[in-house]
C-alpha cells in the first residue's frame, strides 16, 4: 500500500523549536518525526516510529543470532525487589517513584536487573537450565534534573537491555564476550563509529564494565585514549602511582613570610619572590591544593571531607562522585566552613586534617602525593604558607581519592603512551554484574553435586532512541536530514510537482514500478501544495533517494537526487530503476 503524504500524519515546520539545542533535536521536530510533550518526553510520530523499527530490527537480529531470547517485562514495577538490592535508595532522585491507591510503592523502571533475576528464579532451578540470556526492547524512565538535547538526554527513552545467567565465572566471561561481539556487529551495521572504553559500574555494580562511546562534539562523556590502544571514560581512569621517595635527610618545613596569597597562582608568585629555589622556579605542580568537598550520603547526612592534590590540578566532580559514591558530591559551601572553624579558607594545610585530628575531617590524597614528596601548602593560618612539607613525615591521609581532572598528555596506566581526550556519547554499556543481584534476591540453582549455587549475571544495554538521535546528528546538511538507507523510514521519496496531470500520472506509474521492485516508497501527491514547499519537505525529511516528476515529465525525464551526496541529475524514466539501484 502506497504511503501518500496527502494522508500521512505529518506536519513539517519552517523554524527550529525554541527549546532545541542540538541539530538532531531541531531536525527531528521540524521534519515531524517526534513531538515534544514536556521536557525530556516526546511523542513518536509515524516517520519516527519507522526509523525506530529499523534500528530495533538490526539490534533484534544480532541479539537473536547471539543466542539471546526476547521477552518483555513491565515498566511499572514494585518497590520490594529494588529495596532488596538497596537501589530504591541508591538511585536517589533519579528514580520516578509513585504509589497506588492503597499506598503501595512502585517505580517506573530505570533498568530491570532485579526483575530479570526474579523471572529466572521463578522458572529455573537447575544448572541444566543454564546458561541463558534474555533481552527486551522496553522504555526506561529517569528523573533527569535537566533533560537536554532532545532524545540524547530524556526522561523517557527506549533501551535494549539483555541479561545473562551462568553457573560460574567462566560462563559469565563467555556470555559477556558473546554480547560484546554482538554489540560490535550491531554498531557496524548501523554505521556508527565507536570506541570501547573502561567504565565505572556506578549503581549497577559488578566487577567489569565497558562503554561503547560514539565520538561526537555534543557528547556528554569525556574519554581518553592512547595510540597504544588504551581507552577509558575519565571516571574510570586510574592514575599511575609514582614510586615513594626517601624521607631521611630531607630538610624541615619552612614558613613562608605572611602575604595575601589565597590562590595557587598568587602563592607561586609569592614563593618565587621570597623563597626562590635552586635549579627551577616554583610552579603550581609543586603546591598542594586542599579542596573541601561536601558529601551527602544516602541517609541524608552531610559530611565534609578534604582532598589534597597537586595545585596544577582541579577536582573533576564526576570522578569525585565515583570515588565517594554512592554519596552525592559538591564543593563545600560557606555554611560548611562556618561549621568547621579549623579550616582557614585559602590557607588549608594537611597538618590539622584526618579522622583522628582536631578537626575530625577525613583527609584524602591524590595518588601522585606519595611518601617522600615535599610540597608548598597552607599553614592553617591566614596569610601563611609553608614549604618543604613532606608526605609521610609531616602529614598522612585517611586514604587515596581519584578526583583530579584527567588531561591530554597524562600517561596511560598500562604504559601505552600519552593520552588524548575526546567527547563522546554512550550508545552501549556491558557489565559483568557477578552475584550482587542473585545474592540479594536468592537466585540459586542446584549444581552437578546437588548443592545450591548462586547464579552469576551480566547486563548489557543499548540506547535505541539515543542511537536514532545520534544518526540524525551524523547524517544531515543545512537543508535537513539525510538518512542512511538501512534506517531511513522509506527508500525512495517520489514527488509530483506542478499542476499538469502528466507529472502526477508519471509519478503514480513510478511509484508502482518502485514498489514492484520491493522499495519502500513515500509519495508526495498533495495536489494544492507548491513545488517549492514539496521540494523543501523532501530535503527536510531526508530519504536516501528523491525522484521528482515535474517540468520534464512529458518528455519522460525525472530529476533524481542522491540525498547523502547532494548530487542531482536528470534521468530518463527507462533508466530510473538502474539509477536508483546504484544509489
Amino acid at each position: 500500500m502506497v504511503t501518500r503524504l496527502s494522508h500521512l500524519f505529518l506536519r513539517t515546520l519552517r523554524d527550529d523549536p525554541s527549546d532545541a539545542e542540538v541539530t538532531s533535536h531541531k531536525l527531528l521536530v521540524r521534519a515531524g518525526y517526534v513531538r515534544r510533550q514536556s521536557p525530556g518526553i516526546f511523542a513518536w510520530l509515524p516517520l519516527g516510529l519507522r526509523v525506530r523499527a529499523k534500528i530495533e530490527g538490526i539490534i533484534r537480529d544480532e541479539m537473536v543470532a547471539a543466542g539471546a531470547q526476547e521477552v518483555l517485562l513491565p515498566a511499572l514495577l514494585p518497590r520490594e525487589p529494588y529495596e532488596a538490592t538497596n537501589r530504591w535508595t541508591e538511585y536517589g532522585d533519579g528514580m520516578f517513584r509513585l504509589q497506588d491507591r492503597k499506598g503501595s510503592d512502585y517505580l517506573l523502571a530505570p533498568t530491570h536487573e532485579e526483575m530479570f533475576a526474579l523471572l529466572v528464579k521463578d522458572l529455573y532451578s537447575s544448572y541444566k537450565d543454564l546458561p541463558v540470556t534474555l533481552f527486551q526492547i522496553q522504555d526506561k524512565y529517569r528523573d533527569e534534573a535537566r533533560p537536554r538535547a532532545g532524545l540524547l538526554r530524556g526522561r523517557e527513552f527506549t533501551m535494549k537491555d539483555a541479561y545473562s545467567f551462568d553457573l560460574d565465572d567462566a560462563g559469565l566471561e563467555r556470555s559477556y564476550q558473546t554480547m560484546r561481539d554482538a554489540y560490535e556487529r550491531i554498531f557496524a551495521r548501523l554505521g556508527l563509529e565507536y570506541v570501547i572504553v573502561k567504565a565505572d559500574a556506578g549503581a549497577m555494580g559488578g566487577s567489569k564494565s565497558e562503554e561503547f562511546l560514539h565520538p561526537i562534539a555534543v557528547g556528554e562523556d569525556t574519554f581518553v585514549r592512547s595510540a597504544g590502544g588504551y581507552a577509558a571514560n575519565v571516571e574510570a581512569y586510574v592514575t599511575p602511582v609514582p614510586e615513594a621517595e626517601p624521607i631521611d635527610g630531607l630538610p624541615e618545613p619552612v614558613l613562608l613570610p605572611a602575604s595575601d596569597t589565597p590562590t595557587i597562582d598568587s602563592l607561586v608568585t609569592h614563593a618565587n619572590a621570597v623563597a626562590p629555589r635552586d635549579g627551577a622556579p616554583w610552579t603550581a605542580a609543586d603546591t598542594l591544593k586542599n579542596v573541601v568537598l561536601a558529601l551527602t550520603h544516602l541517609d541524608g547526612t552531610r559530611e565534609v571531607v578534604v582532598v589534597g592534590l597537586p595545585g596544577d590540578r582541579d577536582v573533576d566532580l564526576k570522578r569525585a562522585e565515583v570515588a565517594f559514591g554512592p554519596a552525592e558530591v559538591e564543593p563545600a559551601t560557606d555554611d560548611d566552613f562556618r561549621k568547621h572553624r579549623g579550616l582557614v579558607k585559602g590557607y588549608i594545610g594537611p597538618q590539622v586534617l584526618g579522622a583522628d585530628s582536631a578537626t575530625g575531617l577525613r583527609y584524602f590524597l591524590d595518588p601522585r602525593v606519595v611518601d617522600g614528596t615535599a610540597w608548598v601548602t597552607g599553614a592553617n593560618e591566614r596569610g601563611v604558607h609553608v614549604s618543604g612539607l613532606v608526605a609521610g613525615r609531616d602529614f598522612v591521609a585517611d586514604g587515596v581519592a581519584e578526583v583530579s581532572d584527567v588531561r591530554a598528555g597524562d600517561p596511560a596506566p598500562d604504559g601505552s603512551g600519552p593520552l588524548e581526550t575526546a567527547r563522546g556519547m554512550e550508545i552501549g554499556h556491558v557489565f559483568q554484574l557477578g552475584r550482587k543481584y542473585a545474592e540479594a534476591l536468592g537466585l540459586k540453582v542446584q549444581d552437578e553435586n546437588g548443592k545450591l549455587a548462586t547464579v552469576t549475571m551480566g547486563s548489557y544495554g543499548i540506547g535505541v532512541t539515543r542511537i536514532l538521535a545520534i544518526l540524525a546528528e551524523a547524517h544531515n546538511d543545512e537543508k535537513g536530514l539525510a538518512w542512511p538507507k538501512h534506517v531511513a523510514p522509506f527508500d525512495v521519496h517520489v514527488v509530483a510537482t506542478g499542476k499538469d496531470a502528466t507529472a502526477f500520472d508519471l509519478a503514480e506509474s513510478l511509484v508502482a514500478q518502485l514498489e514492484g521492485e520491493r522499495y519502500d516508497v513515500v509519495y508526495d501527491d498533495r495536489p494544492k501544495v507548491s513545488p517549492g514547499v514539496k521540494l523543501r519537505d523532501a530535503e527536510l525529511l531526508g530519504m536516501p533517494v528523491v525522484v521528482v516528476a515535474g517540468r520534464n515529465a512529458a518528455d519522460g525525464v525525472v530529476e533524481l537526487w542522491n540525498r547523502a551526496s547532494g548530487e542531482r541529475r536528470d534521468v530518463p524514466v527507462a533508466e530510473l530503476l538502474e539509477a536508483v539501484r546504484a544509489i
